[in-house]
């Protein structure tokens, strides 16, 4: 088994900030106290970072892209998929 992801660390707070500059949304961020967003006795972990290297030495695995990369084709798709059910909309 593998967990696959991104070596490059990043806070959820610069991620929204990130996708709010690359989407040219005006969104506020809002910042919810852990106790309200989870149950009572949900458990987390404050930080991750995953190690890609057991897969890289074992197929030479490394990502392709990089954040701001994958964040621009997600939100391309997400606008393309909008513009699309507007148009079914109409």
């Amino acid at each position: 088994m593998f967990n696959i992801g991104s070596t490059q660390e990043i806070t959820i707070q610069a991620l929204a900030e990130r996708v709010i500059s690359l989407t040219g949304s005006r969104s506020a961020i809002v910042h919810v106290p852990y106790e309200e967003a989870y149950a009572p006795g949900f458990e987390d972990m404050q930080r991750r970072v995953p190690s890609i290297d057991k897969i890289a030495g074992l197929i030479g695995y490394a990502p392709r892209y990089g954040l701001d990369d994958t964040l621009r084709r997600v939100i391309e798709y997400e606008r393309m998929a909008l513009a699309g059910q507007d148009e079914a909309e109409i």
